[in-house]
């Protein structure tokens, strides 16, 4: 399974759609209870002050069981060098013992710690085949790491 969770720009679900296309792995987003309002900026200032604070918000309940899925593709943007504050309350929510976790992150070529950080979040799962897809700088939704990596990557899966 996909489960993904993707702000601004939906560039984080942009490639798990990819990822479904070619794979057909089921696919679920992680979505907050309260949407984020307000300008790019604004959800990127308000961000940073979540990360900083540790902050896990409200999530809307997932439409499927984990329990019947013993792999799966966790897919974060970078929010300050991490994870954003909703995957981080999703791995804390549950149980990953026995569990195989694909990281994904995205970025705006900042990747810093999300990958290990979501490790840490998810105690006694294992972990393969992290990996990193770079958009713009910008925060815009331009694709900087090629497609044919990305491509490559998916196949691996």
């Amino acid at each position: 399974m996909i489960i993904y969770y993707s702000q601004a720009r939906g560039n984080t679900r942009r490639i798990a759609e990819l990822i479904h296309a070619e794979k057909g792995y089921d696919l679920c987003s992680i979505e907050t209870a309260e949407p984020y309002t307000g300008t790019y900026q604004e959800i990127v200032d308000l961000g940073q002050e979540e990360v900083e604070n540790h902050y896990k918000p409200v999530l809307k309940p997932l439409d499927v069981s984990l329990e019947q899925y013993d792999r799966l593709i966790v897919m974060t943007p970078t929010w300050w060098y991490t994870m954003a504050p909703a995957v981080l309350c999703f791995l804390s929510e549950h149980s990953f013992v026995g569990k195989m976790i694909v990281p994904v992150q995205t970025h705006g070529g900042w990747p810093g710690h999300t990958i290990n950080d979501m490790k840490a979040a998810a105690p006694g799962a294992t972990f393969q085949n992290a990996f990193a897809v770079q958009f713009d700088s910008t925060g815009g939704d331009e694709l900087v790491t090629g497609g044919a990596e990305i491509l490559n990557w998916i196949h691996q899966l």
